[in-house]
């Protein structure tokens, strides 16, 4: 318990304070956060923490719980794309959307975040993992004017989920493949909703 409430508060001193701080571009945070994922899961093992879900053997396994589990917000975003009126709920963005589905989230977003809370914190306390995830969104969610209690219940609830697939499939890869899916298909809907609005303008 200690060990996760240590890694809690530096987990959320870095999504909060310190890469907030920092200033960088998207692309450079894309890299800083990958960088303290890296670093989080080679710290951990130097403690005695030894992260779950990369062993090779279980590679398969994630890839094929992965694969079920990524089709469900593919086919949410597919539906919604064809109806008009469900994708004016989509927030638009004028960001490049190849970069972020290419190298923002697959490396500044999933990897790290697959990393340091599916592998090395539910290893060091899996009951923590969640709330911590959810706690990581803070800065993220004031950013976009989102609800800050909201988005942090949100993505503690998909903290639970992605914990489970990571035990069920003995693989960190499966909540990543999930993750990846979720965020590229948000990604997708908003550059489709940007394109819904440059059309009719």
């Amino acid at each position: 318990m200690i060990r996760g409430i240590v890694l809690g508060a530096v987990t959320t001193g870095w999504s909060t304070w310190v890469l907030p701080r920092l200033a960088l571009s998207d692309r450079h945070n894309a890299v800083a956060n990958l960088s303290f994922g890296i670093g989080t899961a080679v710290l951990a093992r130097t403690l005695g923490i030894r992260p779950a879900g990369l062993r090779r053997s279980s590679w398969r396994s994630g890839l094929a719980w992965g694969a079920a589990a990524g089709a469900v917000p593919v086919v949410s975003a597919v539906v919604i794309a064809a109806r008009p009126s469900w994708l004016e709920r989509v927030r638009p963005s004028d960001d490049d959307l190849a970069e972020w589905i290419l190298f923002r989230i697959p490396f500044g977003t999933v990897a790290c975040e697959e990393l340091v809370f599916r592998s090395v914190f539910d290893a060091a306390s899996p009951a923590l993992s969640p709330i911590f995830f959810g706690l990581w969104h803070i800065h993220p969610a004031r950013t976009a004017g989102d609800s800050v209690v909201g988005t942090v219940i949100g993505t503690a609830a998909a903290g639970v989920m992605f914990s489970w697939l990571r035990r069920r499939s003995g693989s960190v890869l499966a909540p990543a493949l999930m993750h990846l899916s979720v965020n590229v298909s948000g990604a997708v809907l908003a550059g489709t909703r940007l394109l819904e609005i440059g059309r009719w303008n």
